[in-house]
Parts: structure tokens; C-alpha cells; sequence
């Protein structure tokens, strides 16, 4: 029976071939002092029998089993759509959660309002290493994790609003997910929790960072590789969100600056070998030119703030780790976005 004190609070983990990570993520999750809670496991045509584990060992669990690999976006829209509860949580299958971290969630949402928080995330391994204490959205579309990497001395014990709240671990209400809408099936995977937010913050709910909800997610740090289907999918993504959330006027304004920006990133495109994958991203924002479109006009339907208001909170640089861009470029690449930057506000 619900709590009237402890609300519902539906916790949607995406799994494929998650291993014993998913096991252990839904171990610590029943492991929570929070207590009204539902576990509902949707696995995207896994081949290992780690969902099926789970279900073993977690009886409680709500398991859907999906025919195909759905992605990211839809892949979690089928878990929020059988969700009950008052609050959503999107979880990420390789992380672990603290004990108390639902109650944080509940106290950041009851301070602040209504809006999309993410937890403190730290290192699975190392837990004084930062993974993301908020995320970040560059004013060209860049999407990054702040503080990654960096050890924790404690520089970041407030709640704040950010950027975006990051997917590994997404917590709102379930009538705040309703006036947004679910995630962008046609995004895929990548700069989806980016998307979410900003069509958010386009209707003044905001995003936050609540520092006393922790969590830890694996760091793959020097051991990290990009794949041609992720380059894809980012590069694809940030250019679709910069169509569809930024009002025509203000990207024809900002269009010189955009096209100097694209030349850098196809320029890292180059050097890492990818410069296919680049074409193969700009063509297919031209293919789905449409589709696109009918989106940008129904994103726009419900903005109720300028653009000028919303990119008080977009940063003009990106924070690059030097296991994916050597320091020398990523130094001159920000040097060339905080002037490209600079001069975009002034005319937004």
C-alpha cells in the first residue's frame, strides 16, 4: 500500500547485456532505506540472461522483454509508459546506489520545485573520483559531464541549477515527464537527456544538481573508444537539437558561427579516421529534413522563454578529456569556441 508520506517512485532501468552489474545495481536499489519503490527492468533484446537473473533473484521486479533493441530513448519510453508512480527515475544498469539516495532526491525536489535532477555521480572504483556533479550544454549544442575525472575535495556540496541532468541517472516527477514528453525515439541513444532538458528548460522547468543524492557509475577513462555508431549518433543528435530547439531566427543569426564550427569538428572527424561517419550525419539531418521540421514546430508550440534567457545557462565552452583529445587541440578548439561563443550572445 502507498505511503502518503512516501509517495510512489518508479525506478525504469534500460539493460542489454548488462552482466552482473544489473544485478548488483538492482541489489543496492532494494537495498535503499526508501522503501515504496517499483523496479521495472526493460531489456532491449539482451543476449546474455542477465534480465532474466534479475527477475530470478528480485521476484518483486517488473520485467519487459522488448523484440528488438529499441534504443536509448524508446527502450526507456516503454518503462516510463507502464510506470505508477508520482516520480520517475531513469537508471542506468552499471551503476550503484547509496542508501539514502531516493530521500535526497525527494528533499532536493520538495527545496527546489518541480523540475529534472541528477544525483552526485562518483566513480564506481574510486569513489573520490567526480563522474558528473551536472551536466553541461555548450551554446553550439556540446554536451559534457562537469567535473569528470577530477577528485571529489568536497567543491561541489550544494544543489544548483545545471546545464541538463545526465541520463545515467535522470529523477522527475511523472507530471513533469507528461508536459515534456518522453524521450526523442528518433535520436536513438546520445544527447538524448541534453534534448530532454532543454525542450524542458524551453518551458522554464529546470534542471538540477542534488549533491546529497550519490551514486556510483564505472569509469572507463584511457580505456575509452569511440565507435563509429556513437560519432554518428552525437554528431547527428547535437545538430538535430540545434535545429529543432533554438528559434529559426536565432540559428540563422548564428549560422557563420556554426559553419566555422563544423569545419573544427570535421577536422576532428578527420584525424580520428571518422570523417565518413561525419557525412553519414550530415546527410542524414538532410534526409530527415521533414521530420525535423514537423519537430521544430511543435517544440516551439511550447516555449514560453527566449533564447536569450535560456543560454544564460549554456556555457561557451566544453570540457574535453585528454583521453579524447590531446591537450594542445582541445585548448585551441575552446579558444575558438569562447570567441565564437562570445560573439553569438551578443547578437541572440
Amino acid at each position: 500500500m502507498e505511503n502518503d508520506f512516501e509517495p510512489l517512485v518508479s525506478i525504469i532501468i534500460l539493460n542489454y547485456n548488462g552482466g552482473k552489474l544489473l544485478v548488483d545495481c538492482v541489489e543496492s536499489i532494494y537495498n535503499s532505506d526508501y522503501k515504496n519503490f517499483e523496479v521495472i527492468i526493460v531489456d532491449n533484446f539482451s543476449k546474455d540472461e542477465s534480465h532474466k537473473e534479475c527477475k530470478k533473484k528480485f521476484k518483486q521486479v517488473t520485467l519487459i522483454n522488448n523484440l528488438e533493441n529499441l534504443g536509448y530513448c524508446e527502450g526507456n519510453n516503454v518503462g516510463i509508459r507502464r510506470a505508477r508512480g508520482d516520480f520517475l527515475v531513469i537508471l542506468n544498469p552499471d551503476t550503484i546506489v547509496e542508501k539514502n539516495w531516493l530521500k535526497e532526491f525527494l528533499v532536493a525536489f520538495n527545496k527546489n520545485g518541480e523540475g529534472l535532477y541528477q544525483p552526485k555521480i562518483l566513480v564506481t572504483t574510486q569513489k573520490n573520483m567526480l563522474f558528473s556533479t551536472g551536466n553541461m550544454i555548450q551554446l553550439f549544442g556540446f554536451g559534457f559531464s562537469r567535473a569528470k575525472g577530477e577528485k571529489d575535495n568536497k567543491q561541489f556540496e550544494y544543489d544548483e541549477e545545471v546545464g541538463y541532468a545526465s541520463g545515467t541517472c535522470l529523477f522527475t516527477s511523472s507530471k513533469i515527464m507528461k508536459k515534456i514528453g518522453n524521450f526523442d525515439s528518433f535520436l536513438f541513444a546520445f544527447h538524448d537527456d541534453l534534448d530532454l532538458c532543454w525542450r524542458g528548460r524551453l518551458m522554464e522547468i529546470k534542471s538540477y544538481y542534488a549533491h546529497k543524492a550519490i551514486i556510483y557509475h564505472p569509469f572507463e577513462g584511457y580505456s575509452f573508444k569511440w565507435s563509429p555508431f556513437k560519432f554518428f549518433l552525437m554528431e547527428r543528435n547535437r545538430l538535430y537539437c540545434l535545429m529543432t530547439h533554438y528559434k529559426r531566427t536565432t540559428y540563422f543569426k548564428i549560422l557563420p558561427s556554426l559553419i566555422l564550427i563544423e569545419a573544427a569538428v570535421t577536422l576532428f572527424h578527420i584525424k580520428k579516421k571518422m570523417f565518413g561517419v561525419k557525412l553519414k550525419a550530415n546527410f542524414d539531418i538532410i534526409k530527415n529534413f521533414k521530420k525535423i521540421n514537423a519537430r521544430y514546430n511543435t517544440i516551439q508550440s511550447k516555449r514560453k522563454i527566449s533564447d536569450r534567457e535560456i543560454i544564460k545557462k549554456f556555457s561557451d565552452e566544453i570540457s574535453i578529456p585528454p583521453w579524447v583529445v590531446e591537450k594542445s587541440s582541445n585548448n585551441l578548439f575552446n579558444k575558438i569556441l569562447v570567441n565564437l561563443s562570445k560573439m553569438s550572445r551578443r547578437i541572440i
